[in-house]
């Protein structure tokens, strides 16, 4: 548990690293009018910092930066709410007013509106990606080596892509996967598809189809969309602004991995039933790329239901306290608009 004093200090240390993006000095932190500690005190409780771990020294003789753990202290402890001037907030409020009929209209408006708000990465995930299921599923032969398969969602939506069909499997043969298929997947996501194949038909499939593995194949093909349109990622190359991201190779592979759309997925995935707000700091991203960088994201939903989310990727010295406050209001926003929309 952190004294009274060691939370001013460490709330002085974040709140001057991320401004400066330099180490911060006791002399530094001394002068400042909301603190009011001697350089040596201040010292002191730094080097207690550093042995609990909530502080780095980068070189013997320079000042001290906050650590992953002391970024998340901030976070769960330590930061404040209301670091946006409100004629921005009213400036974000002002977009929604203007009704835009088209949802992915709305959301890519707002990816772009979010990189220029903070300076960072945005990455929205729009509805669709989570509130379409499978209605139904078609398989249609054009040619003995040819088929369309059609994917019809609960929303009238219909996807269809042309796939090849290995010559050792029959037609009869494709018709009772597709009968299977229907029977176990009808209400299935879209975008968990691919993977329900396996557990749902993965035995039952290699039972009774004596091409199991060319048949999975053909089905992987029919579900191989990445969902790339319900996807929008705005100020990528805002990275490169970063004192922290100077190391080119540092920034490729940041960039490589917002190219990953299944791997953004899984990281933006709303949290059912969560608290809406969600800081991950450094390795708790759990991919080396993003082991420099925090990504905040943010829910939004419909009737309890979270359909979609937005998030902010900055490097770990971001300014949790101006990013939390944005994606709150506009989370809030989002949902507000969606429940007009659809009641």
């Amino acid at each position: 548990m952190l004294t009274e004093r060691q939370r001013m200090i460490l709330n002085a240390i974040v709140d001057d690293y991320i401004r400066s993006a330099e180490p911060v000095g006791s002399r530094s932190i001394s002068k400042r009018g909301d603190v009011g500690y001697s350089p040596a005190t201040i010292r002191n409780e730094m080097a207690d910092l550093e042995d609990m771990g909530f502080l780095e020294q980068p070189h013997t003789s320079a000042g001290r930066i906050p650590s992953h753990k002391g970024y998340r202290y901030y976070v769960d402890h330590l930061v404040p709410w209301n670091q946006v001037e409100p004629q921005e907030l009213d400036d974000l409020k002002s977009f929604f007013a203007e009704k835009l009929n088209v949802m992915e209209q709305v959301i890519q408006h707002a990816s772009v509106i979010l990189s220029h708000m903070t300076n960072y990465t945005s990455i929205l995930l729009g509805p669709e990606v989570f509130h379409t299921s499978l209605r139904h599923f078609q398989l249609l032969p054009l040619n003995e080596s040819e088929a369309v398969a059609i994917i019809v969602t609960n929303t009238g939506q219909v996807e269809n892509k042309t796939v090849q069909i290995p010559p050792e499997i029959s037609v009869a043969e494709m018709e009772n996967v597709v009968r299977l298929l229907n029977s176990k997947l009808v209400g299935v996501p879209i975008y968990k598809l691919k993977s329900r194949l396996y557990t749902e038909l993965g035995q039952e499939m290699e039972r009774h189809i004596t091409r199991y593995e060319e048949v999975m194949q053909v089905l992987n093909s029919a579900f191989d969309n990445e969902h790339d349109n319900r996807l929008f990622l705005s100020g990528a190359t805002n990275m490169l602004t970063q004192p922290e991201f100077r190391d080119i190779e540092k920034v490729k592979d940041i960039l490589d991995l917002l190219d990953e759309t299944p791997t953004l997925m899984k990281l933006m995935m709303p949290v059912q039933g969560g608290s809406g707000i969600q800081v991950r700091i450094g390795t708790e991203n759990d991919h080396e790329a993003f082991a420099n960088c925090s990504l905040i994201t943010a829910s939004y939903s419909l009737d309890g239901e979270a359909l979609g989310s937005i998030g902010i990727l900055g490097p770990t010295r971001m300014d949790y306290a101006r990013v939390i406050h944005i994606l709150n209001t506009l989370s809030r926003d989002l949902t507000a608009m969606l429940t007009h929309r659809f009641k």
